[in-house]
């Protein structure tokens, strides 16, 4: 019997909700007008890539159901501990929880900013994060119902005034100017990496699988579902934003949407935006907070995070994770570090950790061919290896392109080897130390979905005891 509570709706809004956030609305806005039109093809190319690998998680998920450490889980079956350890920690927990507060400190900005108000803008985030850290205490139905008010009141906003801006119904004055600024190769393929930040967080799905109705349709197709729908209302803003925006001056501002917002309908459209801003903010924040404190939890069941994250409140909410990265993110946007110039590198630094989880994830699709091939599955990705295969390329590919100039690329580069040399040295301790193991030994599979199991560990801290 499936005691799921979410449906298709609910899970589309999870995958929209983390995909679509206000540094994606300024992303678009950036790219298109370094780009015009053809940056439409940089995006078109970072979700297909996206999409190999929501159709591999689909698998993973189909093989090994109902596990909250989503591929924490998987990779603990296919490469041990230590990678586990480090592609996680390092490309979901640290990443989104900077990105998450990101994400607030531009809201504040924003709405300092469309109101004139002298409220510093880390009061409104801090603020709005007690707020969503409430909302998650009280359980997955109210983070459903947030999540599907927030999101779905985004995609309509963004669908209409793109609509309204591609077909030049709005007040504003029409900008008479070229759809394609360059049609260079070179220069839509160095656009890849950016645009691949419009895509991401779809995955976020898997760990609130276990609440999902009828998950072996719905997960895969929310997945999926999610990419198609932000690439349409992105590919539509852009075509709204040509009419409305000069090019060169969209790529220099550092709030692109507000820009095109107040050049389609004045006043209005400022307010607006700022009203999409508040959507896009809530929906991702909500999703980062839940999302990973039901990551923390799958990962504490397998032993690569401290027990403590197993911990549920009288709402069967994982009330610790909640906490900790809440808390984190307050902390983070009261001390004024999610404010720096240098954030936005950091958001960068993050993505090419986010793409190795990615390539990851195909990797364990191909060896879980190899050492399950017998084993039925749900959901198996069409066209044998082809399809994970291309996913790890296109990933490798982003992660050359996740800047347009070497300079910066070399900074991210530098600072990915010493966080990954960081996190090597702690996962290398944990594993040694506290959980005993071999670094790359693989778990069995059946190994991993009895830890899911809560009895597992009550008969576990038994057998402890009487020992």
């Amino acid at each position: 019997m499936n005691n799921g509570k979410l449906g298709l709706p609910s899970v589309i809004a999870t995958g929209v909700g983390l995909i679509v956030a206000t540094s994606c609305l300024m992303s678009v806005g950036q790219g298109a007008g370094s780009l015009g039109i053809t940056f439409i093809i940089s995006m078109l190319m970072a979700c297909a890539i996206n999409i190999t690998t929501a159709l591999c998680l689909s698998e993973l998920n189909a093989l090994m159901p109902n596990l909250t450490g989503g591929l924490a889980q998987y990779t603990l079956a296919s490469f041990g501990p230590f990678i586990s350890i480090i592609t996680m920690v390092g490309g979901y927990l640290v990443c989104n929880t900077i990105a998450g507060s990101a994400e607030c400190a531009m809201f504040g900005n924003t709405l300092t900013g469309v109101f004139n108000t002298k409220i510093p803008g880390s009061v409104f985030c801090i603020v709005l994060l007690l707020i969503l850290i409430a909302a998650n205490l009280h359980g997955i139905d109210l983070f459903a119902k947030i999540q599907n008010v927030v999101a779905y009141g985004l995609i309509f906003s963004i669908f209409i005034m793109g609509i309204i801006g591609a077909l030049k119904l709005g007040t504003g004055e029409v900008v008479e100017q070229p759809l394609v600024l360059t049609s260079n190769m070179s220069d839509i393929f160095s656009m890849v990496g950016l645009a691949f930040f419009l895509f991401l967080g779809c995955e976020f799905i898997i760990p609130i699988a276990p609440n999902v109705k009828n998950q072996r349709r719905n997960v895969p197709l929310g997945m999926i579902l999610s990419l198609l729908i932000v690439t349409a209302m992105e590919i539509i803003l852009i075509l709204g934003m040509h009419n409305y925006t000069d090019w060169a001056t969209l790529a220099g501002d550092a709030a692109p949407h507000v820009l095109y917002g107040i050049s389609l309908f004045g006043e209005f459209g400022k307010y607006w935006m700022a009203l999409i801003s508040v959507f896009a903010v809530v929906s991702t924040v909500n999703s980062i907070i839940s999302s990973l404190a039901y990551i923390c939890a799958g990962m504490a069941k397998i032993g690569l995070l401290p027990k403590v994250f197993m911990k549920k409140n009288k709402n069967d909410a994982p009330f610790v994770g909640i906490l900790l990265i809440g808390g984190a993110m307050v902390l983070i946007n009261a001390t004024g570090l999610s404010t720096t110039s240098q954030l936005s590198l950091l958001i960068l630094i993050g993505c090419v950790f986010w793409m190795a989880a990615y390539c990851i994830s195909s990797l364990n699709v191909l060896v879980f061919r190899r050492k399950m091939a017998n084993v039925p599955r749900t959901f198996k990705v069409p066209f044998g290896p082809v399809i994970p295969i291309v996913g790890i390329v296109g990933n490798i590919f982003m992660i050359y392109n996740i800047a347009s100039d070497t300079e910066t690329k070399m900074i991210i580069y530098r600072t990915v080897l010493v966080i990954f040399a960081v996190l090597a040295v702690y996962a290398f301790i944990w594993v040694k130390k506290v959980m005993k193991r071999p670094l790359f030994k693989a778990y069995e599979v059946k190994d991993i979905m009895a830890m899911e199991n809560e009895l597992y560990h009550l008969v576990r801290e038994e057998q402890k005891k009487s020992a």
